[in-house]
C-alpha cells in the first residue's frame, strides 16, 4: 500500500489545477503517512474522505485509478 504522501505527489502532477476545496485535503495528505496518521487534529482518514466529497471534478484514467486506491484504503480502515 503506497503512502498518502506519494499519492499526494501523484494527484498533484496530473490534476493541474484542482477545485480549490480539495487543495487543503492534498496538502494534508502529503504530510501524512498512512489512513491511519493524522495531521493536527483530524484523522487522515477523515482527511481523505473530505478530498473525495471535493475530488469530483477531477477526470480520467489516473482519477479513477487513485480514487479506488484511496476508497480501498478507507475500507480498510474501518
Amino acid at each position: 500500500m503506497r503512502s498518502l504522501s506519494m499519492i499526494a505527489r501523484d494527484i498533484r502532477a496530473d490534476w493541474k489545477k484542482p477545485y480549490f476545496g480539495a487543495v487543503p485535503y492534498i496538502d494534508a495528505m502529503g504530510a501524512c503517512g498512512s489512513i491511519r496518521s493524522a495531521y493536527g487534529a483530524d484523522s487522515a482518514e477523515s482527511i481523505v474522505r473530505y478530498f473525495l466529497n471535493n475530488a469530483g471534478t477531477w477526470r480520467g484514467d489516473k482519477a479513477r485509478a487513485i480514487k479506488t486506491e484511496l476508497k480501498a484504503m478507507l475500507g480498510g480502515a474501518s
